[in-house]
C-alpha cells in the first residue's frame, strides 16, 4: 500500500523489521572472585612483611633477655674492656677488642673485594664476549656455593704460610703507613683474615653489580656513543651513575656477610683480646669467631656474655643497613631530580 506524499505522490510502505537488540555491558561472573583473590594476596604480602618484623623483634628480645643478666654481673665496662673472663670471680669481660677486630677485618675485606667485584661485573657486561661472559659469571657465582669451613681450611693450610711474601712487601714499601708497620712476618693476622673474607664476599658483590649494570638504560648508552664517547666514557657517564645505589647495596650486603662470618675467621686468626692497629701483626679476634671458639666451654655467665656480644653485632648490622638505605634513598632522589 502507498501513502500520500507531501508532493502529491505516494510512497511504498516498507514493513518495519525488528531491530537486533544490542547486548548491554555485562559484569563478568568472576569479578567477585578476582576481588577476593586481590584481598587475599594483599593480606598475604602484608602478613609476610609483618612476619619479618616479628622475627627481628623476637631475636632482639631473646638477645636482651639472655644478655642483660650477664651484663649486670660484669664488674667492668662492657663496651670499653678488652679482657674476656666472664666466668672469673668476679666476671670481667668487654667487647672493645672484639668490636675493633670485627670492623677492621670487614672494612679491609670490603676495600679489597669491591674493586675486583666491580671490575668482574663490568668485564662480564661490557667487554667479554657473551659466551665467555656466561662462563666467567658462572665461575664467580660458584665461589658463593663453597662452604665457609672450606675457605677456612684453605686459609689455614695454604694462605697462612703463603701470605708471608705479600706481608713482607707491604711492610717494606708501605711500612710508613701505621697499619702496615710490622716487626716481623706473621701468617695468622687480621690481614690474612681480611683476604679470606674478601674472597668470600666477592661473588655476592659481583653478582649484584652485574645485575645492576645490565639494567642500565640502553638509550643512555647509545646516546653516549652518539656523542662520541669511548666505551669507558660510556660506562663512566651512563652506567656507573645509574648503578650507584645498587653498588652501595651490594657493598653493604658484602660488609654484613663479612661481619657475621665465623668459622673461616676463627681458623685463620690467633685469637687474643688486644687492640692493635698493625694488621700484619699476629692475633686479633672478632665477635663471631669468639662466639664459635668459646661458647662450648662457657659457663652460664660466659654464655650470657657471648650472647651480649652477639646483640652488639646485631645492632651494628642494623645500623649499617639503615645507613645504607638512607644513602641509597638520597642517591635515588638526586638521580630523579637531575633527570
Amino acid at each position: 500500500m502507498g501513502s500520500p506524499h507531501p508532493d502529491g505522490g505516494s510512497t511504498l510502505l516498507v514493513p518495519e523489521t525488528a531491530r537486533p537488540e544490542v547486548p548491554g555491558p555485562t559484569r563478568r561472573p568472576t569479578r567477585a572472585k578476582e576481588r577476593l583473590a586481590d584481598r587475599l594476596f594483599r593480606r598475604l604480602t602484608a602478613g609476610s612483611a609483618a612476619f619479618i618484623l616479628v622475627i627481628l623483634v623476637a631475636i632482639a628480645m631473646f638477645l636482651l633477655d639472655r644478655a642483660l643478666p650477664a651484663i649486670y654481673q660484669d664488674s667492668t665496662s662492657f663496651f670499653t674492656t678488652r679482657t674476656w673472663l666472664p666466668d672469673g670471680t668476679p666476671p670481667v669481660f668487654g667487647i672493645a677488642a672484639l668490636t675493633y677486630g670485627t670492623l677492621v677485618t670487614s672494612v679491609l675485606a670490603v676495600l679489597m673485594a669491591v674493586p675486583v667485584a666491580v671490575g668482574v661485573a663490568l668485564s662480564v657486561t661490557s667487554y667479554v664476549p657473551r659466551r665467555a661472559a656466561q662462563v666467567v659469571g658462572y665461575l664467580v657465582d660458584l665461589l658463593a656455593a663453597i662452604p665457609s669451613v672450606v675457605y677456612g681450611l684453605w686459609g689455614l693450610i695454604f694462605l697462612v704460610p703463603a701470605i708471608g711474601p705479600l706481608s713482607k712487601w707491604l711492610a717494606d714499601y708501605f711500612g710508613w703507613i701505621p697499619i702496615f708497620t710490622s716487626q716481623g712476618i706473621f701468617g695468622k693476622s687480621i690481614f690474612t683474615a681480611s683476604v679470606v673474607l674478601a674472597i668470600m664476599i666477592l661473588p655476592i658483590i659481583a653478582a649484584i653489580s652485574r645485575e645492576v649494570f645490565t639494567q642500565a638504560p640502553q638509550s643512555q648508552k647509545e646516546a653516549a656513543y652518539a656523542l662520541g664517547a669511548t666505551k669507558w666514557e660510556m660506562i663512566r657517564t651512563a652506567v656507573l651513575p645509574y648503578a650507584r645505589s645498587g653498588l652501595i647495596s651490594a657493598t653493604v650486603l658484602g660488609f654484613g656477610r663479612a661481619m657475621g662470618e665465623t668459622i673461616a675467621v676463627a681458623l685463620v686468626l690467633s685469637a687474643n683480646y688486644e687492640i692493635n692497629i698493625h694488621v700484619l701483626a699476629p692475633g686479633g679476634n672478632t665477635i663471631a669467631a669468639n662466639i664459635a671458639n668459646t661458647y662450648g666451654d662457657a659457663g652460664k655467665v660466659g654464655q650470657g656474655a657471648l650472647i651480649a656480644s652477639g646483640l652488639v653485632l646485631f645492632v651494628i648490622t642494623l645500623i649499617v643497613n639503615f645507613g645504607a638505605r638512607a644513602i641509597v634513598a638520597r642517591n635515588k632522589d638526586f638521580r630523579v631530580s637531575a633527570a
